[in-house]
């Protein structure tokens, strides 16, 4: 079985074609400027890279595209689109509504626009690539919905209802949902593998990127996590602020006399490490100015240190211990230094670093031998549980 596995954006199309009888990548690519001009780039497990420039109206000629180079010319891994079984599509934000991975119907789609207000910059470009890929591939090839929040649909109530008047839960479904969840369901799910099953593991995933977010495991499902309605919510990220304290937002509001669109733009787009640092929304930036005495950046990197800490000692208590830290996403997986960071004093919790072991990009245990709690490195594959739980849904078919 072949399953392409789609991860779209207003004016982008990610994709992979994998071959589940071994869960290799067949191929890869991305079409980017959808709307304005176009490019695809397109790389095959071979080595064979094709890069094209193209106009992409919509998200059709984008999967136009796609099929395109994947049954020909250079780039040519299958003979005909009939041979991809399914479609795995990522979806950002499913409400209470969608609680699992769904099988796409033309309701799910219309639902998925709907719920558009809690996910706003993807939902809406989500449902229109799902659209375009029913016209592309046609009804009979079945799709799948993946969605970020349906791995946070097992915190118990105390951790995802807010203490804001209850009408608004009823009325509005304002709840913490959180997010990044084929990511921590992927590295959770690996880390039950190496450790024999989920059944009585505790464990702190931390998904450390530009956008990043930790939860709390238990027993293999979801019991916290630090996002909450939105991607907003809680620590500093790339661009967004994580959670601050309400009053500061009204009264940022009044005296600088601004709009809710505006403050919430202020939150997400010009806050976290540009926000405080003044130099970038890339850590790495942020860690060379911070090497070289800038205060600011110097501060950046103690905020996110600090406040990562702080989440893994709470969600220890939630849990009533903790087995187990997994570190994950582009920072969590590539930068030694934020680990040993994190991690250091944290032997109240029985964690120890081994310094030659956490200098690693790949999946490895950075723990010392006596460490009682476990600290791993796993890469997440984001792209592969779409494509497993598509496989799941599409062979009940």
């Amino acid at each position: 079985m072949k399953i392409l596995v789609i991860n779209a954006g207003s004016s982008s199309l990610k994709y992979q074609l994998i071959d589940m009888a071994d869960e290799s990548v067949i191929a890869k690519g991305n079409c980017e400027r959808i709307g304005i001009d176009g490019k695809i780039s397109h790389k095959t497990a071979s080595g064979v890279s094709v890069t094209k420039e193209m106009d992409f109206p919509t998200h059709k000629e984008a999967f136009m595209a796609i099929v395109d180079v994947l049954t020909t010319g250079e780039g040519k891994v299958i003979d005909s689109v009939k041979e991809i079984s399914a479609v795995g599509h990522r979806a950002l934000h499913g409400g209470e509504i969608y609680k699992t991975s769904t099988l796409i119907t033309d309701k799910v789609i219309d639902d998925i626009m709907e719920l558009r207000e809690l996910g706003p910059l993807h939902n809406p470009p989500q449902a229109i690539a799902m659209r375009a890929c029913q016209e592309v591939f046609g009804k009979e090839t079945p799709m799948v919905a993946i969605f970020d929040t349906s791995f946070g649909q097992t915190m118990p109530r105390q951790a995802y209802i807010f203490p804001i008047p209850y009408e608004y839960y009823e009325k509005y479904s304002i709840r913490r949902y959180g997010f990044h969840g084929t990511s921590h369901r992927f590295v959770s799910g690996r880390y039950a593998e190496l450790h024999g099953g989920a059944e009585g593991t505790r464990i702190i995933t931390c998904h450390l990127g530009n956008g990043s977010s930790i939860s709390a495991v238990k027993d293999g499902k979801c019991v916290d996590t630090s996002m909450g309605l939105t991607p907003l919510d809680g620590f500093i990220m790339g661009t967004r602020s994580g959670a601050v304290d309400p009053s500061v937002i009204t009264y940022i509001m009044n005296k600088e006399n601004l709009t809710p669109d505006e403050m919430a733009n202020i939150l997400n787009k010009k806050s976290g490490f540009l926000g405080v640092s003044g130099i970038s929304s890339d850590c790495r930036d942020v860690q060379a100015a911070a090497a070289e005495g800038n205060d600011r950046a110097q501060l950046t990197i103690e905020l996110l240190v600090y406040q990562i800490k702080k989440f893994i000692g709470s969600y220890a208590a939630a849990m009533g211990g903790v087995d187990g830290i997994v570190f994950t996403g582009g920072i969590g997986e590539n930068d030694k230094t934020i680990r040993a960071k994190v991690c250091a004093d944290m032997e109240f919790l029985g964690i120890k670093i081994d310094p030659e072991k956490n200098d690693t990009r790949s999946e490895t245990k950075i723990s010392t031998d006596d460490s009682a709690t476990e600290v791993w490195v796993i890469p997440t594959n984001e792209e592969l549980l779409i494509a497993r739980d598509t496989k799941e849904i599409v062979e009940k078919l």
